[in-house]
Formats: structure tokens, C-alpha cells, sequence
């Protein structure tokens, strides 16, 4: 491995880390956990839907005092993993790395973004089809690039669930940063020159560890916030329990699709 002028361009193609989750207790003491795993950002609709249908807790993920139950939930007959989202392109990679040593193939997520465009309506659904790597996460993973795209077959089944339920959506670009606070004026203004529509923290680091992980990945994006202003704009989107809710489920009839 060549040393660069910048670290995160070090990448180590080598798989044998000093750390591996296939190794770790809490990876493979549930050696029969589902193919097919949602992770979701809304912790109200989750609670929700396990009051609905049969579940147990199978696994759990652990980031110090961060300790995100893993489920295996029975949705329409169908097995199902599910869990809280950890925020963050770090816990991201964490999460599906050790989901994908307990056997998970195919990852999609649901959660809120931000949007470019004052324009786009709190609620609106956007589904990611390529993201800006603008986080550290996703370079210690896979080749260095621009941006990184979502796996094909994954966004049509997401388009089906949607289309299939009268849902209007729209694929974009996103943007993934680390650093929420350092969304400068300038910068917001070079990610729309180049494509992006909405601004998250994990998504080019979750397609880049289940590429990694030889596993798929999808996600369902809720407009949130807005960065299209002059100034930003919250727009009340933390209240918006029903919208999430209701993002979870067409998830989950998206991953019983899969």
C-alpha cells in the first residue's frame, strides 16, 4: 500500500483486519438471523410495529452507551430483520458489518433528509440512486471515487413498492457529509452544481460496506429539513410520526419484495 498525500486515499484492498465481526461474540451467537434486514431511523414507528407482529430479539448492536436491539420480526409471513439506525456514516458501517456476519444479505433503510430545494414538501419520498462521498467511512471500504451508486436491482424494487401503492417518489442524488454543522452556503451550492437534491450522513457509506460485504443495499429517504433558503429551515419534521410510520411499513413490503 502506497502512502498518499491525503490518508483517507490510503485504501487497503486486504480484508483481514485486526478486528473482524465474524469474530465477534455478539455476531454469531444467533447463527439463523433473516437474509433480509431493515434498518430504520424512526424508533416510534418501530416500537409501533412490533406491537403488531410476532418478534423476538435476536441480537443487539453495541457503540459504548449506544445499544440498538436487532429483531427478528415475522411481517406477512415473511422473516424479517429489524433495527433502530444508528446516526452516522461510522455507525452505519459498524451496523451492517455486523449484520452481515450474522448472515444479512440484503439491507434497506428508511429515514429523514435534507433537502436542497425549498420546494420539495416535508414528506415527500426520494429514493437514492448515487451519493456524493463527502464522509471519511466509505473510503476505508472501497476504491476511492466522486460518488458511488446504488445497486439497480434494489431501487426498482423500491419503485414498485411505491408505484404499487400510488406513492409519487423521486430518484436522486444525495449528498453524505460527517459534519451537519459545516453545510457552508458554498458548499450547498457546488452539491447542486454536480447533482444532489438531498443532504444525509450515511447513505454513500451504507452502499460502500454492503458492496464491501458482498450484500445489497437500498433506502428510502423522507424530506425533512431544508437547506434551500436563505436561511434553514426545520419545517417540524421531527413531529411527522405518522410519515414515519408509514415509511417503515412500505419498507418492509419493499424487503418481503426482495
Amino acid at each position: 500500500m502506497l502512502k498518499k498525500e491525503f490518508p483517507i486515499l490510503e485504501f487497503d484492498s486486504d480484508k483481514d483486519a485486526f478486528i473482524r465481526p465474524a469474530k465477534r461474540e455478539r455476531s454469531v451467537k444467533y447463527p439463523d438471523a433473516p437474509e433480509r434486514c431493515v434498518l430504520c431511523f424512526f424508533d416510534s414507528a418501530i416500537e409501533k410495529v412490533l406491537t403488531e407482529y410476532p418478534h423476538k430479539e435476536i441480537s443487539n448492536f453495541i457503540a459504548g452507551s449506544l445499544k440498538l436491539p436487532l429483531y427478528e420480526l415475522v411481517y406477512n409471513g415473511e422473516r424479517i430483520a429489524l433495527t433502530q439506525a444508528g446516526v452516522g456514516a461510522p455507525v452505519a458501517a459498524g451496523q451492517i458489518d455486523e449484520l452481515a456476519a450474522l448472515g444479512c444479505k440484503t439491507f434497506l433503510a428508511c429515514g429523514m433528509c435534507g433537502v436542497l430545494y425549498d420546494d420539495i414538501p416535508v414528506g415527500n419520498l426520494l429514493i437514492p440512486t448515487a451519493a456524493v462521498r463527502d464522509e471519511g467511512t466509505s473510503y476505508h471500504y472501497i476504491t476511492p471515487s466522486r460518488e458511488i451508486v446504488a445497486d439497480e436491482r434494489i431501487v426498482q424494487v423500491l419503485e414498485e413498492t411505491l408505484l404499487d401503492n400510488d406513492i409519487p417518489y423521486t430518484k436522486v442524488k444525495t449528498w453524505t457529509t460527517d459534519a451537519f454543522y459545516r453545510e457552508t452556503p458554498k458548499k450547498i451550492e457546488l452539491r447542486k452544481g454536480e447533482g444532489c437534491v438531498t443532504v444525509e450522513m450515511e447513505a454513500s457509506a451504507y452502499m460502500a460496506v454492503a458492496r464491501y460485504n458482498d450484500a445489497e443495499f437500498g433506502q428510502i429517504l423522507c424530506a425533512g429539513d431544508s437547506l434551500g433558503g436563505e436561511i434553514w429551515d426545520s419545517r417540524g419534521y421531527n413531529s411527522r410520526t405518522e410519515i414515519m410510520e408509514y415509511v417503515l411499513r412500505l419498507t418492509l413490503d419493499a424487503c418481503v419484495r426482495t
